[in-house]
């Protein structure tokens, strides 16, 4: 594993109680499930640190706990992982950074509303730091950017397009599971599902919106902004 590094990053605001590591290349869905849960385990047993975890994967789609069956739409086009985080259909791919957040929400408040909420707020502040601005919408989970330059939808409202998605799990109250952010992944994959079982909106990334953006410059700002969201 990489660490972030330390040029990259004010080093006045790492909480040293987050360890942060970047995985090379594409990482198995199954081998980061298993490790995800050992390490939630070792943190509720209070016999390792905190962990934000930046991944990519192959090209894949997870079933939440609220997938419905009608939304795989392409059952054969990628291989399907059900997972038990909360959630429907996603998508993750190369190009798309996932975020897997093991943070101890008994010293972090036991509040998961609260707690999903600031995962939003970061991905929002994030965005921010590329002057994209991010919204979320009731009844939409994840941050979603406003189309006004797209055509409506078929009853007048303004299109928008989701540029991350979110869903947890808890064991102890430590979390895992996360964010992933679309950063210049195939937007056509996504085809394959109804993205978190919304209908009409679509789908964004960074490059898409005109960005050039890097991964790297990605791991950065999620960084920076960390410890503005949670508190160091």
């Amino acid at each position: 594993m990489s660490q972030i590094s330390p040029d990259q990053i004010d080093n006045t605001q790492v909480d040293a109680d987050v360890e942060w590591e970047i995985a090379p290349g594409l990482t198995p869905y199954d081998d980061a499930v298993a490790r995800m849960e050992d390490r939630a385990n070792a943190i509720a047993a209070g016999t390792a640190k905190e962990l934000v975890w930046l991944v990519e994967h192959p090209a894949l789609y997870t079933a939440g706990t609220s997938a419905r069956r009608e939304d795989l739409i392409d059952p054969d086009r990628f291989p399907v992982f059900d997972t038990r985080r909360g959630g429907q259909y996603t998508y993750h791919g190369p190009g798309q950074r996932v975020v897997y957040v093991m943070l101890d929400l008994n010293r972090r408040g036991r509040d998961v509303r609260a707690f999903v909420q600031k995962l939003e707020t970061w991905v929002i502040a994030t965005l921010d730091q590329f002057n994209i601005h991010g919204e979320i919408r009731d009844g939409r989970v994840g941050v979603w950017v406003p189309r006004p330059e797209k055509p409506a939808l078929p009853d007048g409202s303004m299109r928008e397009d989701k540029i991350a998605a979110i869903g947890i799990r808890l064991r102890k109250w430590v979390s895992f599971h996360g964010i992933s952010i679309n950063v210049d992944p195939d937007l056509g994959h996504f085809d394959g599902i109804v993205p978190c079982g919304i209908q009409g909106h679509g789908v964004t990334s960074l490059v898409d919106l005109g960005l050039p953006v890097t991964m790297e410059d990605l791991d950065v700002a999620l960084r920076v902004t960390f410890d503005q969201t949670f508190g160091a």
